[in-house]
């Protein structure tokens, strides 16, 4: 992973740009090209705390627990069933076996790699990356159906997770 971004030709730093990316279930062998990805966040809680005999009448903080928001997806609906299997086995009324969990890797692509002559190539590398760790999708939206709409089919899919990593972050 690049410990800065992308220079121009010029020198001048660049950011990426967030419309690149690509998500993978690594146990699935499930790649699918979302339109959106939201909601990536860890949360610490902070616990104040004070002893009754202390001389100071405000509260130390003290780290508590770290909680994880659920992240959504968006993607088009297409012929591919493996994320949809994935979120029928989730929100199944009755289940088999434990819930099917697996690791999503959200990939944010660096594409401006792959620029030459003004011409940008589909391809790139992966610019960040975030672990999902112990991840299960909680909820599934269908599509919405209007025949007076000529749009892309959108199904969303948001999923809960445990924790939540940076490779190569230092840490």
């Amino acid at each position: 992973m690049p410990a800065t971004t992308t220079n121009n030709s010029m020198g001048h730093e660049y950011p990426w740009t967030k419309m690149n990316f690509l998500v993978t279930v690594d146990t699935l062998n499930a790649t699918a090209a979302f339109s959106e990805a939201t909601g990536m966040e860890a949360t610490v809680d902070v616990i104040e705390f004070r002893q009754g005999n202390s001389g100071s009448f405000s509260p130390i903080k003290v780290p508590g627990l770290v909680k994880h928001g659920n992240v959504t997806l968006k993607y088009g609906y297409t012929a591919s069933n493996q994320f949809r299997d994935w979120a029928m086995a989730c929100t199944a009324d009755t289940r088999a076996e434990e819930m099917p969990r697996h690791d999503v890797r959200i990939e944010l692509l660096d594409t401006s790699a792959g620029m030459k002559n003004g011409n940008t190539t589909t391809s790139g590398s992966a610019a960040n990356q975030y672990l999902l760790r112990d991840a299960w999708i909680n909820k599934y939206t269908a599509p919405d159906m209007n025949a007076l709409q000529s749009e892309i089919a959108i199904e969303t899919v948001e999923i809960a997770f445990e924790r939540l990593e940076l490779p190569g972050a230092g840490v």
